[in-house]
């Protein structure tokens, strides 16, 4: 994963994690919106206010000069050609205030005048005349005897940017020269500096409406978050077992209504919790007692058993096979009795291990000798496929042992004849043991339930080894107390597999449950991806 992908996720799940986040985000987002439209809609109802008014005036003013301008035409001498340019100069140039940023002129000719006198385009300074507009021009021709007016953006001497400016236009007549359009140009400088303060301000107080708006809504979730947040944690303490926190009432809002109903809960789930762990320490304890009170008598009997079975050969055929099965089904009570033992330990919670760092490959051999009887019984070929060197992990021998011994004597009872395949792999941190038999196999309903106590996948089917029922449940105790998982996989007709994954050492527990078990032979010597964690001092000292 990239860089900026990393950083996306960390911020989605900032995002998802965190509801004060979003309330804020949201807000100044459709606070932004919000205030971007109204100080839109206003900037420009200013905008088009001062327009208007530059526009009234222009005309206002425009329409006097003109007048003035024209008098002054008609006063001239219409005998004197010589100095019909000098005149019209200076016309213009009185009318052209000395502050041009007030006003601009110019003179020229109109588009229909068709007279030989002609007066050269007089323009005051810093005027591009291709700016002025064309059109403007046509209306004069078509509308000689109204003002005609351009709002246009203009680039004027002394500006360093276009400047808006009123285009007011007129026609005059001039003696012997014909009609002449009169441009005033007015600069809106000063309506453009008000805009540009206007827009700063708006700006402004767009940035302290928005740091107002968060801090708002900062107040306003952290009234609402704070509480929440307290609950959660609360939640968190009661889920770790502390059963008597509870969420403090100062009121009587809504949040403080929540609180006594989360407290009358709690309460209510202490309760509860509190039966139920007493009912399961009598029943635990029931357990305990009636295995320990079924050891004398069973002792007794378990003698008086074996003098039978002894003795068999001299009683008559019935009582013989009767001493034989009571011999037998002994053997299987006691072994029901040890193991609801070590039930009622781990229920309890007094299960320990005995920590010793041993060879994991010399158990599976030592285990597999030890079910010699049941491979000859069976007639299933066992097939090894083990590391050439030893496999050193800190692990209860006794606890391991009983796991293979369940996981082997599960698959040769279940496999039909055919081969236990037994493979142990090694990993970083992780060692993993599976046991692969080809018989009658599982269904995933089956798999899901064959670590549950006393079930049988088929109650009718005739057993081989007879076993209590608890097995696979004490096994999948005994991998979870090592740190270690316990998992089965099958397909009905194409046998079943185990496995079996153990930290290497008991300060690198494994935090995340392997993936599901292959039932492809090929696979079955790979490690299961896993992830090991160092347990820390802290955590050491609570364990």
């Amino acid at each position: 994963m990239t860089a900026p992908a990393q950083d996306a996720g960390g911020v989605l799940t900032w995002w998802r994690s965190s509801l004060r986040l979003r309330v804020i985000a949201t807000t100044m987002a459709l606070g932004t919106v919000v205030t971007a439209v109204i100080a839109t809609i206003l900037f420009a109802q200013v905008a088009e206010g001062l327009v208007r008014q530059a526009v009234a005036a222009a005309t206002t003013d425009a329409a006097q000069e003109v007048r003035n301008a024209q008098a002054s035409f008609d006063a001239v001498d219409r005998s004197d050609d010589t100095s019909l340019n000098a005149t019209a100069n200076d016309i213009v140039n009185a009318i052209a205030p000395a502050d041009q940023a007030l006003r601009r002129t110019v003179l020229m000719r109109s588009l229909d005048n068709d007279r030989d006198a002609r007066i050269t385009t007089l323009a005051s300074p810093g005027i591009d005349l291709d700016n002025l507009p064309e059109r403007l021009a046509e209306a004069l021709r078509d509308d000689p005897s109204n003002q005609q007016v351009v709002v246009k953006d203009m680039q004027l001497a002394g500006q360093q940017r276009p400047v808006a400016s009123v285009i007011v236009g007129s026609q005059v007549d001039i003696s012997r020269a014909g009609p002449h359009d009169l441009y005033l140009i007015y600069p809106m400088a000063r309506e453009q500096d008000t805009l540009d303060l206007i827009r700063r301000w708006f700006a402004l107080g767009g940035v302290a409406l928005l740091g107002l708006m968060g801090a708002v809504a900062w107040v306003a979730t952290s009234m609402v978050a704070r509480p929440v947040g307290h609950a959660a944690r609360v939640s968190q303490q009661m889920a770790q077992g502390h059963l008597d926190e509870r969420l403090p009432v100062r009121g009587s809002d809504e949040l403080d209504q929540l609180a006594v109903s989360f407290n009358t809960m709690a309460d209510s789930i202490q309760t509860q919790i509190r039966q139920l762990e007493t009912l399961s320490m009598l029943q635990q304890r029931f357990v305990s007692d009636v295995s320990h009170e079924l050891r004398t008598p069973l002792t007794t009997i378990r003698m008086a058993g074996e003098v039978l079975h002894a003795s068999r050969d001299d009683f008559a055929g019935p009582v013989a096979r009767s001493a034989e099965l009571l011999y037998e089904e002994l053997g299987r009570f006691e072994d029901l009795l040890t193991e609801l033992l070590e039930i009622s330990r781990y229920d309890s919670g007094a299960a320990d291990l005995e920590i010793e760092r041993i060879d994991l490959v010399g158990v599976v051999r030592q285990v597999v000798e030890a079910l010699g009887a049941l491979v000859n019984h069976t007639g299933s070929d066992v097939r090894l496929s083990l590391p050439e060197g030893k496999v050193m992990i800190e692990m209860d021998q006794r606890r391991v042992s009983r796991i293979l011994r369940n996981v082997i004597a599960n698959a040769l009872d279940h496999g039909e004849g055919t081969p236990v395949e037994i493979c142990v792999a090694e990993g970083d941190g992780v060692v993993a043991v599976t046991v692969r038999d080809h018989g009658i196999g599982l269904t995933r309903e089956q798999a899901a339930r064959v670590f549950d106590r006393f079930w049988r996948g088929d109650p009718a089917r005739n057993r081989t080894t007879g076993g209590t029922g608890l097995g696979l449940a004490i096994s999948l105790e005994d991998a979870r107390l090592h740190g270690g998982y316990l998992q089965v996989v099958g397909r009905p007709g194409q046998g079943a597999a185990f496995r079996l994954t153990l930290p290497r050492t008991q300060a690198t527990p494994i935090v995340v449950e392997p993936g599901p078990v292959p039932l492809d032979s090929r696979q079955d010597t790979e490690v299961p991806q896993v992830t090991v964690e160092k347990v820390t001092a802290a955590t050491e000292e609570r364990t």
